[in-house]
């Protein structure tokens, strides 16, 4: 059995420039879907599945993200004189317990697999998970503990993975695999960025993983790849020797908030999800769609 997952990287050092220039000042992680910052769905879900630890690796200008979540007792101590209880409930559950938020710095734009190497000292020797906030499944059972759940069985690395467009796999990491069981994929080696023509198949890997310690060794080398830059799916392709890696395909939808279209379609499915609101929201939809189809 696999030791248990108690440490969740998130690494949230990227400018953003695709949402310049909203995010001139402003963490891309911290623009809101609905009613909470998108990092906070993401650290929700880690809680969800059980992680006590959360290791946010940003860069300089980022300080509002490990703000949100710590105490804030001027606005807490208001909230409470107040007696605005619901409000103030909102405020204390985004809060992390003492010790449980720690940051690291990743002073170069390196890439993913950089950015994760950046958390060993803290994660240490022991399963690890990483999450990535722009990619937000909406799921019943959440995303990183059905990975985890998995995990538990198999070991290894175990990451989340969806069919994509052939057309499309020059954007993701894309499986080489070597048998299925279930919703279970054993690969046998990975491609990074692969040309339509050249992807072993169209199984792609997403912002959700959970890693065995070993692939820190491999990022240790700082062996760079696509883009010129330390890749993560390069670090865990030369670790299959020594470990097991498998894809799940994991229940729920995926929404890809690191494109504008992506980050809207995020925000109408979340709104739909949410009782309170898919009833005003339908018509609004409808009466919007109709009018641009008017219009063009």
């Amino acid at each position: 059995m696999s030791a248990r997952v108690r440490t969740a990287v998130f690494p949230v050092a990227g400018l953003g420039t695709r949402f310049l220039p909203a995010t001139k000042v402003i963490p891309k992680e911290m623009i809101p879907v609905i009613d909470r910052p998108v990092v906070q769905y993401a650290v929700e879900e880690a809680r969800a599945a059980g992680i006590e630890r959360f290791v946010f690796v940003t860069a300089d200008g980022k300080e509002a993200i490990a703000n949100h979540f710590s105490h804030h007792p001027v606005l807490e101590s208001l909230l409470a004189e107040k007696n605005k209880t619901a409000e103030l409930k909102l405020v204390t559950d985004t809060t992390l317990p003492s010790g449980a938020l720690q940051i690291v710095k990743q002073h170069e734009p390196l890439g993913l697999g950089h950015a994760v190497w950046c958390a060993w000292k803290i994660v240490g020797d022991e399963p690890f998970a990483v999450i990535l906030p722009d990619d937000m499944v909406l799921s019943d059972t959440p995303c990183l503990k059905q990975l985890i759940d998995a995990h538990a069985k198999v070991g290894g690395h175990v990451v989340a993975v969806e069919n994509v467009p052939r057309e499309a796999t020059n954007r993701y990491g894309i499986l080489d695999i070597d048998t299925e069981q279930g919703r279970l994929s054993k690969a046998k080696g990975l491609v990074e960025k692969p040309a339509p023509d050249q992807a072993p198949s169209t199984l792609a890997i997403i912002g959700r993983y959970v890693l065995d310690p070993i692939v820190f060794k491999e990022l240790d080398k700082r062996t760079t790849g696509a883009g010129g830059e330390i890749q993560l799916t390069d670090a865990l392709n030369r670790s299959l020797a020594s470990v097991p890696f498998h894809g799940y395909r994991f229940e729920g939808k995926r929404y890809d908030c690191g494109s504008r279209v992506g980050f809207l379609e995020a925000n109408i499915a979340f709104g739909l999800a949410d009782a309170s609101m898919k009833a005003r929201l339908l018509p609004i939809i409808d009466r919007l769609v109709a009018d641009a189809r008017k219009s063009s």
